[in-house]
């Protein structure tokens, strides 16, 4: 049974640093990582990242698929369902080591029909909304700091690159 460690970051300016910390301290046995290139959106399906699709096709029935938290894999309702679907039809195992989701067992079905149960179902909507609303928030509040740095003579963005001359 391998251990498959996903990382990614949605920007190039950030690191996983704080993905390893988490990961390291889990005490993961022989992991086998898979890490998206620097600024993999998050709008992305997680099935068609490049490094997950690599992970899904090298995993086995029975492996664990460990990540740190888990909006470093999904953002939305509709994929981590999808996502779901997919580890429960593969055989694999999940295993998030923080944040809102790492206390639950997110692979846990219903012994007669194989379905996801309706509470781990409500679970994962309710905190995958919550995830989302953040995001949103985020979104909100950075344009409405661009808007009132402009409207005192400011202009947002990266600044100029510095020219040799």
């Amino acid at each position: 049974m391998a251990n498959l460690v996903y990382k990614r970051v949605s920007t190039d300016q950030q690191s996983t640093d704080r993905q390893n910390l988490v990961l390291d301290e889990a005490g993961i046995e022989d992991p086998v990582v898979f890490e998206e290139e620097p600024g993999t959106s998050s709008r992305l399906h997680p099935l068609e990242r490049p490094k997950f699709s690599e992970l899904l096709m090298y995993a086995r029935p029975g492996d664990t698929v460990h990540i740190s938290e888990m909006f470093r894999l999904v953002r939305g309702t509709g994929h981590i369902l999808d996502l779901l679907d997919v580890l429960h039809r593969d055989r694999l195992a999940l295993r998030i080591h923080d944040g809102a989701f790492s206390a639950m067992d997110l692979t846990a079905r219903h012994p007669r029909t194989g379905e996801l149960l309706s509470t781990v179902k409500f679970m994962v909507q309710t905190l995958a909304a919550a995830g989302e609303l953040q995001r949103d928030l985020q979104r909100e509040l950075t344009y409405d700091g661009l808007r009132a740095a402009e409207a005192k003579g400011n202009k947002g963005g990266r600044r100029p690159a510095v020219t040799a001359a």
